[in-house]
């Protein structure tokens, strides 16, 4: 799938995109008690670009520049922009 053919509800995504940035790691308070670290890096292929919520360990795993493959991903939107998440089913793998 093309990262420009992504709504906000699907489920079951698997794209490969390039990580074009990175944003810095911060803590967040989750709905189900405790905190977590996420940062938002941004991932392209040639029909668009989308923001990708990295969390915990997953954060460190990449780079800018890297290109990645998501599977069994997840689209919601966030403040108005769609993004697209792990999830605890799905994976991030560096290729």
């Amino acid at each position: 799938m093309n990262i420009g053919e992504l709504k906000s509800g699907m489920r079951n995504v698997s794209v490969i995109g390039k990580v074009e940035s990175i944003g810095e790691p911060r803590t967040v308070n989750l709905k189900a008690g405790g905190t977590n670290t996420v940062a938002d890096a941004r991932i392209s292929d040639e029909t668009g670009s989308i923001k990708l919520s990295l969390w915990g360990d997953d954060i460190n795993k990449i780079q800018p520049g890297d290109t990645v493959s998501i599977e069994n991903g997840y689209i919601n939107t966030f403040k108005g922009e769609d993004s697209i998440n792990v999830g605890k089913f799905g994976s991030l793998k560096k290729i």
